[in-house]
């Protein structure tokens, strides 16, 4: 029987972004991670901003991420199934990974059921009450014509935004990246709706980057996954209950 039996979610990896840890050290960490989880990881569940920035013209790609990029190939090829969500920073995902890893892109929620258990999973961006002002800047850079006027512009000059816009973000700096943790309030109630109409064992999600285990009910559970800038967080379900873990240490 085979040993790979065990989902893992990660979240917010934020590769490429203008931090205190550079990206290249947070790739090998993952890289590290990912070489201990594929002795049993059935399937893996990235669960957004992954990158932070990222876009695909026909036959360009950002440079970059090479040795990330050449782990998830060798969990993709020895059968592992891989899942990568569009974040708020790398929303324009398209067919590349699809075509490269095999992978499955998910836009918006995914909902699965796992050994008996039913699973919400979403990055976390623009749920719920509030945030009006994002939710209409989505729809704008998810829209096809936003994405047709980008990819108009030459590579050079839009990922030059693209990094001028992160480096002024909320990641760049430790503080302002963990500023966005103290509202988690706006996705439970959103859980809590969710439940008043079907039944989730549990939600899990990114994009708030705290990690966070909160029992909604008597059955059902919140986790946030968390990030790998200060944590180095991950969830992982072993068929019978699901834990928050920190790799190489809390």
């Amino acid at each position: 029987m085979s040993t790979r039996t065990k989902l893992y979610f990660a979240s917010d990896m934020h590769l490429g972004a203008v931090t205190y840890a550079n990206t290249r050290e947070r790739e090998t960490r993952l890289m590290r991670w990912l070489d201990m989880i594929k002795a049993d990881a059935a399937e893996v569940f990235l669960m957004g901003d992954v990158f932070d920035f990222w876009f695909e013209y026909k036959t360009v790609v950002p440079r970059g991420y090479i040795r990330f990029l050449g782990k998830l190939a060798e969990l993709s090829d020895a059968g592992i199934k891989l899942y990568l969500f569009k974040g708020n920073h790398d929303m324009w995902m398209f067919s590349y990974f699809e075509q490269e890893l095999g992978a499955t892109i998910i836009s918006n929620e995914l909902i699965i059921e796992r050994s008996g258990k039913k699973f919400y999973l979403h990055h976390g961006d623009g749920l719920g009450k509030g945030d009006t002002s994002y939710k209409i800047l989505k729809k704008i850079f998810r829209s096809p014509v936003c994405q047709w006027l980008f990819a108009r512009l030459h590579p050079n000059l839009s990922v030059g935004i693209a990094n001028y816009w992160s480096a002024h973000s909320r990641i760049a700096g430790k503080k302002n990246f963990e500023d966005q943790n103290q509202r988690p309030e706006l996705l439970l109630d959103y859980c809590n709706t969710l439940l008043q109409n079907d039944f989730y064992d549990y939600f899990i999600f990114g994009h708030k980057h705290r990690p966070l285990d909160v029992m909604l009910n008597e059955k059902s559970r919140y986790i946030n996954l968390g990030e790998w800038i200060n944590y180095n967080s991950y969830a992982v379900f072993d068929g019978n209950d699901i834990s928050l873990e920190y790799f190489e240490g809390e």
